[in-house]
């Protein structure tokens, strides 16, 4: 999930879902060991809900400093993107929005109940809720929910979003979308069916036990007839509390109260204000200056308020009694070309591996207290089959090894360096923490020019495209990275699994491409052992530093500020983030 999905921990997908093997069942257990209860001061969020309230009314005030990809739910692929459509897209499972672990638990959400599930594993059945409808009132059925599911794989006019659910379901149709279907059949896609309006069927070629995860991820449900292809982003039909007032791109957007939403149908949204107002393309500082005044609520990216802020929230106890700063499950690391002169040899790769200073982009970051600990592997800690151990390039301390760096360089053939680019987007922390990888290359002759981005297209076509990549010579791109669900295989195949590698919207920036890591990833899918499981994706990522194509640096924290009169807010363990949905306002303004 890309920087903007957070602390998960992986376990037993089965435990997590409540699921048996050939059963279903009913909705997420509570512990009384998971937080859950109210909480108050520094980092309340991370531990339990920090003011409590049922009360309705008010506005909700949202910034952000750059623009958002998309509203569309089939091309959302920010955490903080799939974290705000639930504002307004339901789907048949949701993770409960409650904190702690049991915000990691899948429960029904269009679905009824959780799936019946075949005893081979492969056939997943859900019956639909009563009284579903989208915002103009018109019932919800199974084929909407099929529909949804078929816009992912129009991946040439809706690129940029996940791409798993495709892997699973194509299964050799080669199936092109609803937009180029020619079937005269009207069969659409085969491998789901629905044999009545309340009732949608998915059937696996093989077992993949991370399928349920996939739901969350999708757009829930689209009325075709209301299908505007890529513009959809413009006016998305919502099935949620909330409906688009407005939307005007890279200024502001409006939620307004959806009248046709029906809470008795919906176990897990609370919708608390009456309207949620969000300002796009704010100036970080000024952002900042908004939230500590109360001029803003929340900040919709939630990568952390920058230096003067953060410097005024820590030492000041009433501004950090309303912070939280929580390990995010997020991973920020720079992916250096395998396919970019002089990157295509592994050596040139090694020598920036060597040369980077992590303890200069750690404290760009905002230090070792805000910016989050040293990377030294492709996993963060919180997922399983995460090695504390596994340093090849030996950058625990975080300090540049500038005679191991020119070794290599001599190795590759350009002993006295090179030229380069870095991409990076135009927001934040980010063209910093680029200036200080540029700064660490010079000492070893390497020198790299940065070229910011804009950030609502970054991942889709400035490092999302391989030939965008190739034109402009970009040897070193910066991205984060979260578990897409709460998996290694959700955290780590999209970024090295070869078969991956698309025109757009392409994750695998390195591209990545060697067949025994992805014969280990396809061995990894499907074990059923979540040990074992866990135990084949350490070999991968093993194996994946050993390409020098990711230069991991930060095991990801994130300092933000919460203003005082909001409600139920809490650190949402499924996105790392604070729960957009759940909030309230106190004074009801």
């Amino acid at each position: 999930m890309r920087i903007t999905r957070g602390a998960v921990v992986a376990g037993s997908v089965a435990l997590a879902l409540g699921l048996s093997a050939c059963g279903g069942g009913g909705s997420s257990s509570n512990s009384s060991n998971n937080n859950t209860g109210s909480s108050s001061g520094f980092n309340a969020g991370t531990k339990g809900i920090v003011n409590p309230s049922t009360k309705k009314g008010g506005t909700l005030r949202i910034g952000y400093s750059s623009d958002v990809d998309s509203f569309d739910p089939t091309r959302i692929y920010y955490a903080s993107g799939e974290n705000f459509m639930a504002l307004y897209n339901r789907t048949l499972l949701a993770p409960a929005q409650k904190p702690g672990k049991d915000g990691l638990v899948l429960q029904p959400d269009l679905a009824e109940s959780l799936p019946q599930i075949s005893a081979d594993k492969l056939t997943y059945t859900f019956k639909l809720r009563k009284g579903l409808k989208f915002e103009d009132g018109s019932p919800i059925t199974s084929k909407d929910v099929k529909y949804a599911v078929e816009r992912s794989f129009a991946q040439d006019v809706l690129s940029g979003g996940p791409t798993y659910i495709v892997d699973q379901l194509d299964q050799g149709q080669n199936y092109p979308g609803p937009y180029k279907d020619t079937d005269p059949n009207k069969m659409g896609l085969k491998s789901v069916q629905t044999p009545d309006d309340s009732t949608i069927v998915f059937h696996l070629a093989q077992p993949y036990a991370d399928f349920p995860y996939l739901l969350p991820m999708l757009a829930g449900a689209v009325p075709a007839a209301k299908d505007t292809g890529e513009k959809y982003t413009d006016h998305v039909v919502s099935d949620g509390p909330y409906k688009f007032e407005s939307f005007d791109p890279g200024k502001k957007v409006v939620l307004v109260r959806n009248p046709n939403w029906d809470p008795a149908t919906d176990p897990i949204r609370k919708a608390l204000p009456d309207r949620i107002e969000m300002t796009l393309q704010m100036n970080p500082d000024e952002l900042d200056k908004q939230l500590l005044d109360g001029t803003l609520d929340i900040d919709f990216g939630q990568t952390g308020v920058q230096q003067a802020a953060q410097a005024k929230i820590l030492l000041d106890p009433k501004l950090k009694a309303n912070a939280d700063e929580p390990n995010t499950g997020f991973i920020r690391y720079v992916t250096i070309s395998s396919k970019v002169a002089p990157f295509d040899n592994i050596h040139c790769r090694k020598a920036v591996q060597y040369a980077a200073d992590k303890v200069a982009l750690q404290t760009a970051r905002g230090g070792a207290d805000a910016g989050g600990d040293i990377a030294t592997n492709m996993l963060p800690p919180n997922i399983a089959g995460y090695d504390p151990n596994l340093d090849p390039f030996n950058t625990k301390s975080g300090k540049p090894q500038i005679d191991k760096a020119k070794q290599e360089l001599a190795a590759c053939g350009k002993p006295n360096g090179f030229e380069t680019k870095i991409a990076v987007r135009n927001k934040g922390k980010e063209p910093k923490t680029a200036e200080a990888l540029q700064q660490a290359l010079a000492a070893v002759g390497i020198k790299a020019t940065i070229d910011q981005s804009d950030a609502s297209l970054y991942f889709r076509s400035t490092i999302g495209s391989p030939d965008n990549v190739h034109a402009k010579g970009y040897g070193l791109m910066f991205a984060g990275w979260g578990a897409d669900f709460p998996t290694a295989g959700g955290f780590l195949q999209v970024l090295v699994d070869g078969r991956k590698i698309q025109p757009s919207g392409n994750n695998n920036y390195g591209e990545l491409n060697d067949p025994e890591i992805n014969s280990l990833i396809d061995k990894a899918n499907s074990e059923p052992d979540p040990k074992k499981s866990a135990a084949i994706w350490s070999q991968i990522n093993a194996k994946v530093m050993d390409t020098a194509t990711q230069l991991p640096f930060v095991y990801d924290k994130a300092l933000n500020y919460r203003n005082p009169r909001l409600t139920n807010v809490f650190v949402w363990s499924y996105y790392g983030e604070w729960d957009f949905s759940a909030l309230g306002l106190s004074d009801g303004k």
